[in-house]
């Protein structure tokens, strides 16, 4: 996704990750197994009525932030579902997660960007909500918030796999063998905790 600066893909991308998230809030809102689940800071007392779509558009639109900041902040989301478990992403708590991984992936990434206060009226929280929530996030990464090069290009082939699978089909032959094709994934990537497995298994 070396164009991830093109208006049409980053487009897309918003796309994709409401769509993703969505599928994934979803996906555990169902699940028994999240259920009691661990009640933090992230989580509303209600569903917001924004979808996860007009919300990520509307962070994208004040924002301002880097392109790169968004495939960075689905690290970081994916990252801090890993280190809490216990903290799967809901319809709950996905847009706290979403405005807080987006700013605080803008902090790391952008040379400018706007403060907390600013962050909080895009996201339609207070400001001592949203510097409750960056605390939260940054403690529930362990602060692991540097993105090598590599670890970004995966997500980033990963984002563009999955981008091409929320493409219409092109003719009607397509249509007859869609009952084939992959499915759209109900979760995260998951990419450094299945890579770290790989190498403590290859150093034993």
């Amino acid at each position: 996704m070396a164009d991830v600066e093109c208006p049409t893909v980053m487009n897309n991308l918003i796309t994709f990750l409401s769509s993703l998230l969505q599928r994934v809030a979803e996906s555990n809102d169902l699940n028994p197994r999240f259920h009691p689940q661990k009640i933090s800071a992230f989580h509303g007392l209600t569903r917001p009525t924004i979808s996860i779509q007009s919300y990520l558009e509307r962070i994208f639109k004040y924002a301002n932030c880097s392109p790169s900041c968004y495939v960075v902040a689905y690290v970081y989301l994916d990252r801090f579902t890993q280190q809490q478990p216990a903290l799967s992403i809901n319809s709950f708590n996905v847009h706290r997660l979403l405005i807080t991984g987006v700013m605080v992936a803008a902090k790391f990434m952008d040379d400018l960007y706007y403060n907390n206060a600013y962050y909080a009226k895009v996201g339609g929280i207070t400001t001592t909500e949203m510097n409750f929530l960056e605390v939260d996030f940054l403690f529930g990464l362990g602060f692991q918030l540097n993105v090598n090069p590599t670890t970004f290009h995966t997500y980033c082939s990963y984002l563009q796999k999955e981008m091409l699978l929320l493409q219409p089909p092109l003719d009607h032959h397509h249509l007859s063998s869609s009952s084939s094709s992959p499915s759209l994934s109900t979760k995260l990537l998951h990419y450094e905790d299945d890579h770290q497995q790989q190498q403590e298994v290859a150093a034993v």
